[in-house]
Order: C-alpha cells, then sequence, then structure tokens
C-alpha cells in the first residue's frame, strides 16, 4: 500500500491509477468528491450514523467493534459485486474524509489480495484544501474573454461552437446545471455548492493560461450556485464581446432553447408569478394569458423588452473593460459557427 500525497491539484492530472474509490458514506459522495471517483462506501449512511451515536453516547470502544463488523462486511459485498472482474493489474486509488480508519481498512484489504493500492494521505480534507487554495485564496493565471449579450443573444450556444472549433472554453452553466436565470432551471438539480467547485477547478487545470479562456458573462450566483472568489475577480477585469442581435431572431431562439418550460405551464405560471414586484399587475397577467395559449414568441419578446433589457442595460453602465462587438442577424446553427470561427481566429 502506497500513501499519495496531494500537493497541488494538478498531481490528479498524472496518477497512473485505473480506479478512484470514494469510501465515504453516500451523502458525503453525493455533496462532492474527487473528480472521476466511483462510491463503494464502507459504511451507509445510516450505519454511519449509528456508529456516531455509539460513539458519543455509549463508548468509543463499542462504536469501533460495531463500525468493524459494518466495514468487513461491506467491504466483503463490494470485492464480490463491482470489484469481482478485476483482474491482479488492476490499481486503484482509495481516500474518505480523512484518510483514516474507513480508507485505511479498505486499502489494507485490497492490499492483501495482491492489487497495488494508493491510499490518499489526509483524504477528501486534503483535497479539498486544494481546491479551496485554487479558488478562494491563489489569483488565477488564465486569460479570459467573456462572452456578453442580452437575454437570447445565444451565448451559450456560441460558447458551443467555440469548443467545436477548438478554443478553450469553461461552460460555467453547464457545471451550475442552470441557465442562469429566473426560467433557468433545468431538469437536472444542482450539484452542491463543493462540488460546483471541483467541477470548475478540475476544468481549469486542464487549460492552458497563455491561451484567451471564453467564458460567458454571468451575474456572481448561476441559480443557487456562487462562483467562487478568485475566477470572479478574473470575470470582472475580463475584457469582452459583446453580441447583440434583433428581437424576432432573440424570440426564435429562446422558444427554442427554452422548448422544455412549455411542457410544464404550472411551472412557469410560478415563475412568472416571481415577477409580480417588479411589474404591473396587468402585465403579468397578459404574460400569464400568452403562456396559457401557447403564444410563446410574444411571451418571449415581452419578456426580453420589458424585464430582461431594461435590467441588461442597468447592469451594463457598470462595465467599463474593453468591448469587442458583433452584431449576428439570425441566430441559426451555422451563423453562429461561422462566428465563433472568426472569434477564435482574432483571439487565438
Amino acid at each position: 500500500m502506497t500513501p499519495l500525497t496531494l500537493t497541488s491539484l494538478a498531481d490528479l492530472q498524472g496518477l497512473t491509477v485505473d480506479t478512484i474509490i470514494d469510501a465515504r458514506a453516500p451523502a458525503e459522495y453525493a455533496e462532492d468528491h474527487l473528480p472521476g471517483a466511483i462510491n463503494l462506501p464502507v459504511l451507509d449512511d445510516a450505519e454511519r450514523a449509528e456508529v456516531g451515536t455509539v460513539y458519543t453516547q455509549s463508548s468509543p470502544f463499542m462504536a469501533r467493534k460495531i463500525g468493524g463488523a459494518l466495514v468487513a462486511h461491506n467491504i466483503a459485498n463490494h470485492l464480490r459485486g463491482p470489484l469481482a472482474d478485476k483482474d491482479g493489474a488492476w490499481q486503484p486509488l482509495v481516500y474518505c474524509w480523512r484518510g483514516g480508519q474507513r480508507s485505511g481498512a479498505f486499502a489494507t484489504i485490497l492490499d492483501h489480495v495482491g492489487w497495488r493500492v494508493q491510499l490518499l494521505k489526509g483524504g477528501y480534507q486534503s483535497y479539498r484544501r486544494e481546491v479551496v487554495k485554487t479558488l478562494y485564496t491563489a489569483p488565477l493565471p488564465h486569460r479570459l474573454m467573456l462572452i456578453d449579450g442580452g437575454t437570447g443573444t445565444a451565448k451559450t450556444a456560441l460558447l458551443h461552437q467555440l469548443a467545436a472549433q477548438g478554443a478553450q472554453i469553461l461552460d460555467l452553466e453547464g457545471m451550475a446545471a442552470h441557465r442562469g436565470s429566473l426560467f433557468g432551471r433545468v431538469n437536472t438539480p444542482q450539484p452542491a455548492q463543493k462540488m460546483f467547485e471541483t467541477r470548475i477547478a478540475a476544468e481549469l487545470i486542464t487549460l492552458d493560461p497563455d491561451k484567451i479562456t471564453f467564458v460567458e458573462a454571468e451575474s456572481s450566483k448561476i441559480g443557487d450556485r456562487i462562483i467562487p472568489p478568485s475566477l470572479w475577480a478574473l470575470m470582472t477585469e475580463a475584457p469582452r464581446t459583446h453580441i447583440t442581435a434583433p428581437l424576432q431572431a432573440r424570440c426564435t431562439f429562446l422558444c427554442r432553447a427554452y422548448a422544455d418550460l412549455t411542457q410544464d405551464k404550472a411551472a412557469l405560471s410560478d415563475l412568472l408569478d416571481k415577477l409580480r414586484p417588479y411589474h404591473a399587475r396587468e402585465r403579468i397577467e397578459q404574460w400569464h394569458a400568452q403562456a396559457q395559449t401557447d403564444d410563446w414568441h410574444s411571451l418571449a419578446a415581452g419578456l426580453i423588452a420589458d424585464h430582461y433589457d431594461p435590467r441588461y442595460a442597468k447592469s451594463a453602465v457598470l462595465r467599463d473593460t474593453p468591448v469587442h462587438r458583433i452584431e449576428i442577424s439570425d441566430l441559426d446553427d451555422s451563423t453562429l459557427a461561422r462566428t465563433a470561427q472568426a472569434l477564435h481566429a482574432k483571439f487565438s
């Protein structure tokens, strides 16, 4: 069994292991885990709570005794189940919360089986410290170009077209599982804040800091997830490429991009009601009526003209970074592809 000390997030890129095993309980794993790790818990959530209760209310000895039996049982099930087909050349990395008893017990048994096991020293906490150092403490060395524009100007679609052209991108809305507005929820629940940060950090270490990385201009929050400070500081100072398009083109694009919202009119109605503090009752009722009659184009046009564009104009006054402006006549895929090609050529 070989201990692995994590000195930076870049160390994860050079790992020679075949599988990263998170030995923590499922709830711990769900909140955050090392990129690519699978969850083979030595104690499930209920068992972990049971052992913790015995430890605090009875005795540490009894807790270790009960825990030892549960751990042995669960590891045996993993050996008979997910690990049954692993041959002698398989090499795992195992970690738990602090790199202590849970991962130590699992790694010891795997080592005795004959596998070449690495054990993450300090466990998940050592990894989390490196994420915090990257996103909260140290300044980031990356060069960003923000894709900026009003609602419906296909910024995310353009970002994906840039990636298809070979450009470096950072898709924060994809990582946050949210489209960044009141109507931006998607069917996938948002990750926990720690998992959001893990996704960002994992992507950042793959990017060349000397090359431009395109990222969509965002507010400091995407849904319920907060952009971490080091990245936000970089974004606030980054130059912007400002995209404009005709209102009709933006409406058409929104109707296509947000088609999922039209399938749940009750949920959409609840979202429209959240705009009541900002608009007259008559305007809100008109939007409700348009939704009920499937007049999506008129609804999109009204939301852009009366809600989103005025708010975007107010926030634009606060931005003084250099702007490269692009006017697009339509937002079809072919047009976005040509725009991405031109942007990539200009800034690569």
